[in-house]
């Protein structure tokens, strides 16, 4: 349903103009004002009971859609979260998370404090449904009810919201962890009330790494700390999880220590690819390309983009810094990633620094006889890179922490495939035996 749907549904239950409740409609969705909370603000303003314009229908979790105004359910809560966001131009605290029953679960959010809690029962009425990533949400407002239930509803979900970091994904709210900081830094960045100091580094467990953000420094958040973290939510950063700590989160040091994973899980290529991107990741394969942009480039001393000709595609005619990079395309037989090398991994793939590099392409006066030099090292070669896995419109992209060339001989390989296909032909031109039908190896179709 569109704003002019909305708007006509409303301006018909309240009598007045369609194009003046269309306009505090769009007012209301200009700050982000979910859609079901800006048709109750309009529904007050024009003497309505702000209500979702009928009584809502009781559902299970599983049988919640879009299509759905408002609805009633009884819920077991799995989540609270707590989040201070821009609404209207003032700060507000929201409320969000899990809410579950026997048949699924939901997420919600809440503008108001309901009192509710993880685990406790709950019958939950006039809840609007939005649309938040693609699946429904319950959006709980002024005109919402709760009711605590004495009896506690059974739901096959975990109560609480504890979990591992290879469990995580973009949208949880509400989360416990419990952590070691392997890497953090101090910085200061542009936000929406101007420079903010905020931390940042990776976070680990036995089950993955994962970047975050405390956007409330704190000084037990620093390197080598095990940690419990309470009330954390999930953003995405670079086509990756990334772990949020706010003002709400409850930072605890732990009596043990974490363990870490030192590896990384080594996935296939599709497979790491169907994840939709990864923070620490393994992948082998074969180097069928050193693409073009290879070798030594240049960037842009503002934002790093590469120059082309002097160019920076963002701040124009530029003296752009000297750099060497790698972007190798990887290929398993499964799918391929472009991964993409750092100066540092650069200088090792070529045998050389960027210097010995520079030189070499003054005396050859062409840049390009750097690339090709990595090419002759890599193409058709076997490669084991780790890195950070990113999925956007133009392919799969690897920024590789490590990279090495594998024992692998590509001609030995083949020499070996042709081998078995030699032993191949000998057997089945040798007269059969009793796995055969009709001559051919185990009733086969031949070649």
């Amino acid at each position: 349903m569109d704003i002019d749907d909305h708007a006509e549904e409303l301006a018909s239950a309240l009598g007045v103009d369609k194009q003046e409740v269309k306009t505090d409609l769009q007012n209301l969705l200009e700050y982000s004002v979910p859609i079901d909370e800006a048709k109750q603000s309009v529904r007050r303003k024009h003497g309505g009971d702000g209500g979702g314009g009928g009584t809502p229908s009781a559902a299970d979790v599983a049988d919640v859609t879009t299509d759905h105004g408002n609805v009633t359910v009884t819920v077991r809560v799995l989540t609270v979260g707590r989040r201070t966001i821009r609404y209207q131009g003032e700060e507000q605290t929201i409320r969000e998370g899990e809410l579950a029953d026997a048949t699924g679960t939901i997420s919600y959010t809440a503008w108001e404090d309901f009192g509710f809690e993880p685990g406790d029962t709950v019958t939950i009425g006039n809840a609007g449904v939005r649309e938040w990533d693609g699946e429904p949400e319950l959006n709980l407002g002024s005109g919402t009810t709760v009711a605590f239930e004495s009896e506690a509803l059974e739901a096959p979900y975990e109560v609480g919201g504890e979990a591992r970091l290879i469990d995580l994904d973009p949208g949880d709210r509400g989360r416990i962890v419990e952590v070691r900081v392997l890497e953090v830094e101090r910085r200061t960045i542009d936000g929406r009330d101007g420079e903010t100091e905020i931390l940042s580094g990776v976070l680990a467990d036995d089950s993955a790494r994962l970047p975050f953000t405390d956007w409330d420094p704190r000084e037990s958040v620093r390197e080598g700390a095990d940690l419990r973290l309470e009330d954390v939510h999930v953003r995405e950063f670079r086509g990756v999880p990334s772990v949020n700590l706010s003002e709400f989160t409850a930072v605890a040091p732990l009596d043990r220590p974490i363990e870490v994973r030192e590896s990384a899980p080594q996935l296939r290529i599709d497979e790491a690819i169907a994840t939709g991107g990864m923070f620490d990741v393994e992948l082998v394969g074969s180097v069928i390309e050193v693409r073009d942009g290879s070798g030594l480039i240049e960037r842009c001393p503002d934002c790093g983009r590469v120059v082309q000709n002097g160019q920076c595609r963002v701040h124009g005619d530029v003296d752009g810094e000297d750099d060497m990079r790698v972007k190798a395309i990887v290929d398993d037989g499964t799918g391929t990633v472009t991964a993409i090398l750092d100066r540092e991994l650069t200088e090792q793939v070529y045998g050389g620094t960027m210097a010995d590099a520079m030189a070499a392409a003054r005396d050859a006066m062409d840049k390009e006889v750097v690339a090709d030099a990595i090419r002759d090292r890599l193409v058709g070669r076997e490669a084991r890179v780790r890195g950070n896995l990113s999925i956007d419109e133009y392919g799969a992209n690897l920024d590789a922490e490590s990279f090495e060339l594998t024992d692998d001989d590509p001609a030995g390989r083949a020499r070996s495939v042709l081998a078995r296909i030699g032993a191949g032909s000998d057997t089945s031109a040798g007269g059969g035996d009793a796995a055969t039908d009709g001559g051919r190896p185990n009733g086969g179709a031949g070649r």
